[in-house]
């Protein structure tokens, strides 16, 4: 009878391990970004969490030409550095020195 549990309490630990893994692996695959040739590509979703603005707001900048975007077939992909040149050319600062 010792044999049992002692055998049923390793399953249940390799399938409690099991699980944690595949949490584990599935927090990095929510996380990841693909690269390619060192550059980070975007999806519409992961830029407008950036940028905190609406998916409409999003397709309102791509027509306005506010944020350049690759589109292949029906999909929309961002470069990330493109996001950071625009937010850097368009960034004011609030700093004012008075001489």
């Amino acid at each position: 009878m010792d044999l049992l549990t002692n055998e049923t309490e390793e399953i249940i630990a390799h399938q409690t391990m099991i699980i944690q893994l595949k949490n584990r692996i599935d927090e990095i695959l929510k996380n990841y970004r693909p690269v390619m040739n060192g550059e980070i590509y975007l999806s519409g979703e992961d830029v407008g969490k950036l940028l905190h603005i609406s998916k409409r707001t999003l397709q309102q900048y791509r027509d306005d030409k506010i944020l350049p975007y690759i589109q292949i077939g029906g999909k929309i992909i961002y470069r990330e550095s493109d996001i950071l040149t625009v937010l850097e050319h368009n960034y004011k600062s609030n700093n004012t020195h008075h001489i």
